[in-house]
């Protein structure tokens, strides 16, 4: 598929103002002499899938807003932490603020003075309807043409750029999901960008071992109902390079919770063994649900690697999944869950990109405890929650801070006064009762 003259005149603009922007950014290190790197840096194709290479979602963001960017330094904070825990592969989102290319620019000066700092970055554009966002109704049959040709001309200079870091691009993230009624767009249009960059690769205007993919809900890829499958999306399979399927569980507990209320035949264990059942079941949800994926590609004959472009778990919450909901969001199934994903992803050479590295406030400003806040592995002061309390023992973070803060345990690595805010998911018979 092909862009027409217009859209292509536009990208074209766009491709220069970046391209010119990104040129007087970088300019007051152009001088500086650069270390050589004491690694090979490996192509996408060698970096997911291998459980060398931990992957996770990352927004370094400090405030209850996006208006106060993360600086440079306090950006390298953070990646060090992340590369100390044997973090690999980071995940990004947008390019309409600074972040995620100040993220390129973090790692890279890092690396001239420490060049044994191997970091990726699959870096996401972000893609979205007319009117989104906006006091107008979102059309989802016309894309945002403004915002996504901007999006992906920023995402091709960063990647002609940074070819050494930026192995991935995302076109869009759960931009198809019918759910996310203020943007969504039908897969034609993450279709058109994801050939446009296919083709830019094969004119030789970006690297040919960059990856390019869409990261969507399961259901988008053709893993739900037969209301997300059409041509467009088999074309879309087709043409990327692999599939970015996010999962959820924790969501699930509250609007599909089936799979989450105790059955009667295990509601007489001990309460730690019936929430060890319950994240085994979380555990088995996410792995339906990534095989629904691959089992819908089959039948249309194609064949494809999958890997998990999204997943977390929450720990706090006092709305739909806390005290006076499913009773999911606590450190302790946190802790259970990413073992059991990383387990799982491992053994069978699946990338999980675990949703999120750092508790970030932006997510829902107005709602301290919402859950959206607390997907972190850390808090938002650096403390290690308890999925992470090993690596505490092992001495991995010694000598790392965020915000001048040592990395501590959370609940000053008491797990009794951790596991009174942990509640037991709520029994099958009960929830049918009431």
């Amino acid at each position: 598929m092909s862009l027409n003259n217009t859209y292509t005149d536009t990208l074209k603009k766009h491709i220069k103002i970046v391209l010119v922007l990104l040129c007087f950014l970088t300019m007051s290190c152009a001088t500086k002499p650069k270390k050589s790197m004491n690694f090979i840096p490996k192509t996408a194709e060698q970096i997911l899938g291998n459980p060398d290479y931990l992957a996770i979602s990352y927004g370094g963001y400090r405030e209850a807003t996006r208006e106060h960017q993360p600086s440079l330094e306090e950006l390298k904070e953070d990646l060090k932490i992340l590369h100390a825990m044997g973090i690999r592969i980071l995940r990004t989102y947008n390019l309409q603020l600074p972040h995620s290319s100040n993220i390129l620019k973090a790692i890279k000066q890092i690396q001239e003075r420490d060049a044994d700092f191997e970091m990726y970055v699959m870096l996401g554009a972000w893609i979205d309807c007319q009117g989104a966002w906006t006091q107008q109704e979102p059309n989802h049959e016309i894309e945002n043409e403004e915002n996504n040709t901007s999006e992906i001309a920023k995402a091709i200079a960063l990647a002609n750029q940074y070819p050494e870091i930026v192995k991935i691009i995302a076109v869009g993230n759960e931009a198809m999901v019918h759910w996310a009624t203020s943007y969504f767009v039908r897969p034609a249009v993450i279709l058109k960008w994801v050939s446009y960059l296919q083709n830019q690769k094969k004119a030789g205007n970006l690297p040919k071992s960059l990856w390019i993919t869409s990261s969507d809900n399961f259901a988008s890829w053709g893993g739900g109902g037969p209301e997300y499958h059409n041509e467009d999306l088999q074309k879309l399979i087709a043409m990327v390079d692999y599939i970015s399927v996010h999962t959820y569980p924790f969501h699930d507990t509250h609007y599909n919770n089936n799979f989450w209320l105790v059955p009667q035949q295990e509601s007489s264990g001990t309460e730690n063994e019936i929430i060890e059942k319950a994240m085994q079941r979380a555990l088995h949800y996410a792995i339906q649900q990534y095989q629904s994926v691959k089992k819908y590609t089959t039948s249309i004959g194609i064949d494809k690697p999958i890997h998990i472009g999204e997943t977390g778990w929450a720990t706090t919450s006092w709305g739909l999944y806390g005290p006076n909901g499913s009773n999911a969001a606590d450190q302790y199934k946190q802790a259970m869950y990413y073992k059991l994903m990383r387990q799982w992803s491992a053994k069978n050479n699946i990338s999980c990109f675990f949703f999120e590295a750092f508790d970030e406030q932006w997510k829902d400003p107005n709602n301290e405890n919402g859950s959206e806040n607390h997907f972190g592995l850390f808090t938002i002061d650096g403390q290690a929650k308890y999925a992470l309390w090993p690596l505490v023992d092992q001495g991995i973070f010694k000598g790392f801070t965020r915000d001048g803060n040592p990395i501590k345990k959370t609940f000053q690595g008491d797990l009794a006064l951790l596991m009174k805010e942990v509640f037991t998911p709520k029994h099958a018979l009960t929830h049918s009762e009431k």
